[in-house]
């Protein structure tokens, strides 16, 4: 039987919108998605591959406090506002996942929240009972 657990970073989104940073359901973990912004401040503004920087170290030390390692990341997902940003982007997604090699989905859409965001991340990791997963 699997069970659930939920944790939260403490912004202000999750409890008016309903949600988690990270949702473990077995050995799998998903985060909800991140972008650059930290204690209420878009960071690296007019810089995609910054934002993106700054948005999957978020999520990855989302995974962390639930206790997934970077290692046990198997998909990724890329929200992009602008076509232009994608080799920035994907530099950025190499530079911390070339070792791993997740499955990864990078999409441009209309608009994010905040116009002067560029991108959002999301991430998936699974391991398996014998992993017995970690810390970062």
């Amino acid at each position: 039987m699997s069970t659930v657990e939920r944790w939260g970073s403490g912004g202000p989104w999750e409890d008016i919108v309903g949600y988690s940073r990270v949702v473990r359901a077995g050995n799998r973990w998903i985060t909800a998605g991140c972008t650059a912004t930290v204690d209420g401040v878009l960071q690296c503004p007019d810089d995609a591959y910054g934002q993106a920087i700054v948005a999957f170290g978020i999520a990855l030390d989302a995974l962390a406090r639930a206790g997934a390692l970077a290692t046990d990341v198997v998909r990724t997902r890329m929200y992009l506002v602008d076509p232009a940003d994608a080799d920035a982007v994907g530099r950025a997604h190499a530079e911390l996942f070339g070792a791993v090699r997740p499955a990864a989905t990078l999409v441009v859409v209309a608009a994010l929240i905040d116009p002067a965001m560029r991108v959002e991340v999301e991430l998936e990791a699974f391991s398996s009972p014998a992993h017995g997963a970690q810390a970062m």
